[in-house]
Formats: C-alpha cells, structure tokens, sequence
C-alpha cells in the first residue's frame, strides 16, 4: 500500500509553471511602432520579395532555372521584420527557401537572380543555385539543402561571435519540419551551455513539405521547444511585420544582455507549394485564399500606410511599377550573362587527404 502510494506520488504531474521552470525569460514583445519612413522601407522590401519570387516562378517554368527552386511568398514579413533589427556585426543562415533572405541582406537583385540561373555573375559564381547561395561579404553564411543542417552551423557562428568577442549574433532560420530534428535540440543545448549569442527563428508556414505542424510534431507550439534546455521562447504573428520586429527587437536586446539563445517562432504562412514541384494538394484552394484574403503581410501594411496617409494609392502604384522594373531588369542580366566557364568547375573546391 505505501509503495503504491509512493508510486503514485511519483508519477502525479507537476504543474505547468513547474514545468516551465523559474529561469529568466524575457518580457512579451510589444508592435513595434515605426517611422514613416520605416513602414514604407518594409513595405518596399516585403514587395521587392513578393515581385521577385513570382519572377522567379515565372524563369522556371521556362526552363531558366534547373533543379530545385523554393518561393518565399507570403513569408515576406519574417526575414523582412527581423533583419530591420540586426546590426551590419550580425550573421545570417537559413535553409533552401533562401531568396528572401538574400535580397534583405542587400544582396542586389542581379546577383541574386543571376544565381538562380546558374550565371557566373551570380553572387555564388552560379555553382549554388536556388538553395545555396552565400556572402561572406553581407553576413549571409547561406541557404542549406540539408534539412536542419544550418541550425548547428548558426550556432557555430554564435560561438565565433563570443570568441572574438565582436558584438554579433547569429540569426538561425529554420522551419517547422526541420524543428523535429535532432541536430536541433543539440544546437539549444550547446547555445544555452555556453550562453552564445543566437536567434533561433522557427518560420512555421504550417506544412513541412505536405505534412501539416499539427500531424508531424506532438507539442505543435514551437516556441515551447527549448524549454527543456532553458532557451525560452515567444510566438508571434509572422505575418505582421511590425509585430515580427517588435519581437525582434526584445530577441536582439536579451541576446546582445548576454543572456544566451532564444528562439522566436514565427506563424506564417507559404502562398505557393514546398516547392516548384509540389501541387500542393493536401490543402484547399479555399484555404490558400483566405489566408491571402485576411493575413497577407504586404496588403495589411499597405492598409496602415493608407490609413495614416503615408503615401496614397498612385503612390503605391509607382512604388510597385518601380520594383517592378527592378525585377524585370535582374531577369533580363541574368538571361544575358554568361555561364561559368568549364575550368570553374575546378575552382572552389576544399581538397583533403584521408
């Protein structure tokens, strides 16, 4: 009888604040409150994003672009909210879906667009392609096929920050199907170990490749997935560009306290299929439009913009015509550059004895 007793004691569960532990944590973002002149940068950022990827889409089924090719559409608000709040000491990894990211960082739209046609002017020399493309020059350490791959590799550039002692911090962008990976949960082990300077971003678009969150992960709040090595966590509407900045902003602040990692997980939502290949048909159309219909990042500050009489409707139309041409233009050097010559293909190239 007493041992029962004590079994049962053993195994009662303990409350959630408990569980949650009594650690520090940081206080709940608030919206960021922007500049006119800040709200019309993010909304000219999240719309060279937008123009671009649909170019893109657009090379691809004309054969411009080989291999894989993934679009960032609807997910413009992410990359765009949190890189407004790094600093130029700062680095960046992502994985395939890596577009975005690269514009933000300042990578031009030529180069970027040359990549993704496989053209010696593009920013990787056209050996990267769609999803490996790399600047060292722009703190951008590359998107990363290899699912979860770039997660302990941003952790690496964490500790390479606190080494030199430099003032930076990694960004570690990732997305809802890489969470389950193991390497991960070594990655929030290590970072909060040793206390490295690193934003992990969760971008949970709601399907890994054609498995919804709900099916493939058992706790589904992502935010929640460092607890258990202390790295708290926020979640935040990912498809809110000042709410993403908000949250960045309390990101940068707690990590540049040294306080350690924290890791954001960021609601948004992909427009398109996982990628080029992908029909995308275990969800409705219905779905898709009601998402585009109510949340779209890009139509939501466009209202505020309007709203608070920051620019007017034939102000937006030259704002777009212009990025538009931009867009028009970087397709256009990228169908008329050169590919690498065939000696490229012994350039670059890590050699090692076993």
């Amino acid at each position: 009888m007493a041992r029962a007793a004590a079994r049962r004691t053993a195994t009662k569960k303990a409350p959630a604040a408990e569980i949650r532990g009594n650690w520090p944590r940081p206080e709940e973002p608030e919206r960021y409150k922007a500049s006119k002149e800040e709200l019309l940068e993010y909304y000219r950022q999240m719309l060279l994003v937008r123009r671009f990827e649909e170019k893109a889409g657009q090379l691809y089924g004309m054969g411009l672009i080989g291999g894989f090719c993934h679009l960032y559409i609807g997910q413009e608000a992410v990359v765009v909210g949190v890189q407004a709040a790094l600093s130029k000491t700062d680095s960046v990894i992502t994985g395939y879906r890596d577009h975005g990211h690269m514009l933000v960082a300042g990578i031009s739209p030529d180069a970027v667009m040359a990549e993704l046609t496989g053209r010696a002017a593009g920013i990787s020399g056209g050996k990267g392609g769609s999803m490996h493309m790399f600047s060292v020059e722009h703190g951008f350490y590359g998107g990363h096929g290899i699912v979860a791959a770039q997660v302990p590799l941003g952790t690496g550039l964490g500790f390479a920050h606190k080494y030199k002692e430099d003032g930076g911090l990694a960004v570690t962008y990732f997305g809802d199907g890489a969470a389950n990976q193991g390497q991960v949960y070594e990655s929030f082990n290590m970072a909060e170990l040793w206390k490295l300077p690193v934003i992990f971003v969760i971008e949970n678009n709601q399907y890994a490749m054609g498995t919804s969150v709900n099916r493939s992960s058992s706790e589904d709040q992502l935010f929640r997935r460092g607890e258990s090595f202390r790295v708290p966590g926020l979640q935040v509407d990912g498809m809110d560009v000042l709410a993403v900045r908000g949250a960045a902003a309390r990101a940068v602040e707690w990590v540049r306290g040294g306080n350690g990692p924290i890791l954001l997980e960021m609601k948004t939502y992909r427009y398109r299929g996982h990628s080029m290949s992908d029909p995308a048909k275990y969800r409705s159309r219905e779905e898709v439009a009601a998402m585009r219909e109510k949340s779209d990042p890009i139509e939501a500050l466009k209202k505020e913009l309007l709203e608070a009489g920051h620019i007017d409707e034939a102000g937006l139309k030259e704002m777009d015509k212009t990025i538009r041409a931009v867009v028009t233009g970087a397709a256009d050097f990228a169908e008329e550059t050169p590919e690498p010559p065939l000696e490229a293909l012994h350039t670059d190239i890590l050699l090692g004895r076993y």
